[in-house]
């Protein structure tokens, strides 16, 4: 190979590597806190999950499964972030009348829940979560019921245009 087929392609590789993007935004992470139980144990709501050292619990209960039955969805405000991102703790009430516990089926992160018309295992309906970003940016984050917990099974990153159109990226 020649020295000037060499520079070349490193000329060129640095260009593509620097120019990629264009300005961006503050760098963030998404910090994943640790719930006290784990996925498919018995668990309390009011003190099991993701929760802060001293909780404001809120309450957004709804029928994930379609029998008549509220399962418990809590979220603890005190480990919300500025922009509204909160971590959302699900748990399956066992039926009426019956000696079981409520079992803990894992936490959505998100500012805002969605239920969706698709479903996963035993019935239950997937979620989808919407966790702000910067610069009008947010993640849709999609979760399925699986093996008796909610699994992240899908996530699009989106900007929110001019006129308040959510404006995708593809997901293929």
């Amino acid at each position: 190979m020649s020295l000037r087929l060499l520079i070349g392609g490193a000329l060129v590789l640095g260009a593509a590597v620097t120019g990629c993007g264009g300005r961006r935004g503050p760098s963030t992470t998404r910090v994943i806190p640790t719930p006290t139980v784990q996925v498919g144990a018995c668990g309390e709501p009011t003190r099991d999950g993701v929760l802060g050292k001293t909780p404001r619990l809120d309450r957004a209960d709804r029928d994930l499964n379609g029998d008549g039955t509220n399962e418990s969805v809590v979220v603890d405000r005190s480990m919300c972030s500025a922009e509204g991102n909160c971590h959302w703790n699900v748990f399956v009430v066992p039926p009426a009348g019956s000696q079981e516990c409520s079992r803990y089926a894992g936490t959505f992160a998100a500012a805002a829940l969605e239920p969706m018309t698709s479903k996963g295992d035993d019935n239950m309906i997937d979620v989808r979560g919407y966790w702000n970003l910067h610069g009008g940016r947010l993640s849709l984050d999609t979760y399925r019921f699986t093996r008796g917990g909610y699994l992240l099974v899908d996530s699009i990153m989106c900007r929110r245009a001019t006129d308040d159109r959510l404006e995708c990226m593809d997901s293929q």
